[in-house]
């Protein structure tokens, strides 16, 4: 269905972070809710546990207006800083992160993963250690040769990319040249993680069409590769549930842990 890449200017006009909250992450109705949340915030839980990333500073690369990427990550990193291209996502994250009324309820989310941790009870201490962690949120661009200028962010110990690249890179190629970027925002030895979508070609956002660079599994490890990165771990699981592929046409979860060479 995807004959074009969705313009910046598409983003910037039409992306409703409200409409996709609502679409994806409601609890019980949202196309992300449940197969997918259950994928992310496991291997992350996983990840950042048992397998052993951590650090001074994670760097969260297109947050958009979504907290669950870094519940798990805020147990073991002492300073989380967040991105994202679009400015209405970025005020969408700071109404949760300033305990706004208007705010996306994430309760739901963050329960899971205090579960996962084995103690569901202190899902409010959970959430203010999120927000005391969030130290900076900046605008990013994927396709700047400096995601981040004119700012200079030091390298960090971990890069976390969740559900972002598919949407800026038009090919696989577009998508090795970012992952080649973010080389200089990883100290040597650090933590590239990514987890998306395979396959997928259109996603809505409310009425809005927004096409998804199409990804298999054996040219998406490859960029890895080419790009300068050992990949530690790949997780791929099929999506079970097909009753919205009318709203995002991804058929694969994955999740690839990378490192940077020392």
């Amino acid at each position: 269905m995807a004959a074009h890449s969705t313009s910046q200017q598409t983003y910037i006009d039409k992306f409703n972070p409200k409409d996709y909250l609502q679409t994806y992450y409601v609890a019980g109705e949202g196309m992300l809710f449940g197969e997918w949340t259950d994928f992310a915030l496991q291997n992350l839980h996983e990840t950042f546990t048992k397998g052993g990333v951590r650090g001074d500073t994670l760097l969260d690369f297109g947050t958009g207006p979504t907290i669950y990427q870094l519940i798990s990550a805020c147990e073991v990193f002492d300073k989380i800083i967040v991105s994202d291209f679009l400015e209405q996502n970025r005020a969408e994250f700071r109404k949760w992160l300033n305990k706004d009324p208007d705010a996306f309820d994430w309760t739901h989310i963050i329960k899971c993963v205090c579960e996962l941790e084995g103690n569901r009870e202190d899902w409010e201490k959970k959430a203010t250690k999120l927000r005391s962690k969030v130290k900076e949120v900046l605008k990013c661009d994927a396709l700047k040769r400096n995601p981040y200028d004119p700012i200079v962010v030091p390298p960090v110990d971990c890069l976390l990319s969740c559900l972002c690249l598919e949407a800026p890179c038009k090919d696989i190629k577009s998508y090795c040249e970012v992952l080649k970027n973010f080389q200089s925002l990883i100290k040597p030895g650090g933590h590239l993680l990514i987890l998306s979508g395979l396959n997928a070609t259109f996603y809505y956002v409310g009425k809005t069409y927004f096409s998804s660079m199409t990804t298999k599994k054996e040219e998406l490890e490859m960029a890895f590769k080419e790009a300068g990165y050992e990949i530690e771990k790949a997780v791929y699981t099929p999506r079970i549930d097909k009753s919205k592929m009318d709203v995002g046409d991804y058929d694969t979860h994955y999740f690839i842990h990378a490192r940077k060479p020392k």
